[in-house]
């Protein structure tokens, strides 16, 4: 099971789970204390901005940060919890965990995916460069970037809802 939050969700979250692995995707300089439960070599930390497109002084997402998730994902016993985190848990988080569901589950069908995705978050907006990259590396053929946009941008929130997402449909 993959659960989603925010950076202020991450404790609780972990706690209320018995996650082992943790994966955070943050811009540069915010601070994430990884929670003593998590184990450091379960804790992969990728620096980013939630961007889609390049802008002087932030780094998007590209696919060195996609291959990294992926090979973190693939290292996953699934024995126990994946927590995902974001800044708010709405954009970066939600992309990774679809990504790490469609890597993990690759005959599930990228718009069920993504629209179960969209019912247990009606705020997540997956963040489009990062599920442009997975779809090439994954060879998904565009199906993944357009079933994200066939799900739309979700509604407006400071901070998103925990969720669950399961690896197999």
């Amino acid at each position: 099971m993959i659960h989603v939050c925010s950076l202020s969700k991450v404790e609780e979250t972990v706690a209320r789970t018995g996650a082992e692995r943790l994966l955070s995707l943050l811009a540069a300089g915010t601070e994430v204390t990884r929670p003593v439960s998590i184990a450091r070599e379960n804790h992969l930390h990728l620096v980013m901005h939630d961007i889609a497109v390049a802008q002087e002084g932030m780094t998007m997402p590209g696919e060195t940060h996609v291959r990294n998730l992926l090979d973190f994902a693939r290292q996953w016993d699934r024995a126990r919890p994946l927590i995902v985190h974001c800044y708010a848990g709405i954009s970066r988080s939600t992309a990774s965990a679809y990504i790490i569901a469609a890597a993990l589950a690759p005959k599930r069908d990228e718009v069920e995916l993504a629209e179960t995705l969209r019912a247990l978050s009606p705020t997540a907006t997956p963040n489009p460069r990062l599920i442009a990259v997975a779809d090439a590396l994954l060879d998904r053929n565009g199906r993944m970037t357009r079933a994200i946009q066939a799900i739309g941008r979700g509604a407006d929130a400071f901070e998103g809802t925990p969720f669950a997402l399961k690896i197999d449909a």
